[in-house]
């Protein structure tokens, strides 16, 4: 749980650098130089002799789903919202997580149900009240198709991670790193534009790609999917939300983005509240 909390905060400051600093830059480029970045750094790990080409097909398509379909949606909701409502429409991802955990196991665990049901509460006390222009309609339903990309990649790497134990973390990371990165550049290929007249960040520019490409995708990621197979469903999705409050107070303290205090405090504690009831023993019938 230590590590999916300090993921949280590390991924607080993404949606405002996001939005202040790259929104002039092609969000495909910006997808696949993010993702390409993150590769580079754990290519090193990759070897392709140890793990069976299914096996190895298998992770690389976990990646593709989790980071790169994921990323492609999630970046071009930026030209709908703000940074911090990008982070607020993230709301419904602890429920796919429990949904899809549930669907797989064929029976709902009630307490991880409602641990998600509190994440969610928690995040909903801070969403604006704007909320209903078409603009944002839009950038909501881009946000859950990568909320849903995002959520059934955590699942499936729970469920492989333990058929893979005397398998390292970077080494199985390095093929989601690559799916990733290769998904990314397939799908947004028709679009990508890395002419000096086309893609020209500037130095500022690059090291905000630097930061979300090593930091937020790179360890972040890493971090994070290493964490959620130490954690059952309910924490997990419960934290999925954590980025939310943490996003906001970023958005606020970092970014002079307006939000309510009273309620951001309140979210704060149904957070708390819902992975208390996530990591909570059941008394024994």
């Amino acid at each position: 749980m230590p590590l999916l909390l300090l993921v949280s905060l590390l991924w607080a400051f993404s949606p405002g650098l996001i939005k202040h600093h790259l929104a002039d830059l092609s969000w495909p480029a910006v997808a696949a130089v993010r993702l390409g970045l993150t590769f580079l750094v754990f290519a090193p790990f990759l070897r392709p002799g140890v793990l069976a080409k299914r096996t190895a097909a298998w992770l690389a398509g976990i990646g593709a789903l989790q980071f790169g379909l994921m990323y492609l949606l999630y970046l071009q909701a930026f030209r709908h919202l703000q940074g911090h409502e990008v982070f607020l429409f993230t709301i419904l991802t602890p429920l796919y997580v429990v949904l899809l955990d549930s669907a797989l196991d064929n029976k709902l665990a009630p307490r991880h149900a409602a641990a998600a049901l509190l994440s969610v509460l928690g995040a909903g006390l801070i969403i604006p009240r704007e909320v209903g222009t078409a603009n944002i309609m839009t950038g909501f339903l881009l946000v859950q198709g990568a909320n849903l990309c995002f959520a059934a990649g955590q699942i499936a790497y729970k469920r492989t991670r333990p058929a893979l134990a005397r398998c390292d973390d970077a080494h199985l990371f390095a093929w989601l790193a690559l799916g990733g990165f290769a998904a990314t550049v397939l799908v947004a290929a028709p679009a990508l534009d890395f002419s000096l007249a086309g893609f020209t960040p500037t130095l500022n520019q690059w090291l905000v790609l630097a930061f979300l490409g090593l930091g937020a995708s790179g360890a972040g990621f890493f971090l994070w999917n290493k964490g959620l197979a130490r954690v059952n469903a309910g924490t997990l999705a419960a934290l999925n939300n954590a980025k939310i409050p943490l996003g906001v107070a970023v958005s606020l303290l970092v970014f002079g983005e307006p939000t309510h205090l009273p309620r951001l405090l309140a979210s704060l504690a149904l957070l708390a509240a819902a992975v208390w009831l996530a990591e909570r023993t059941p008394r024994p019938a």
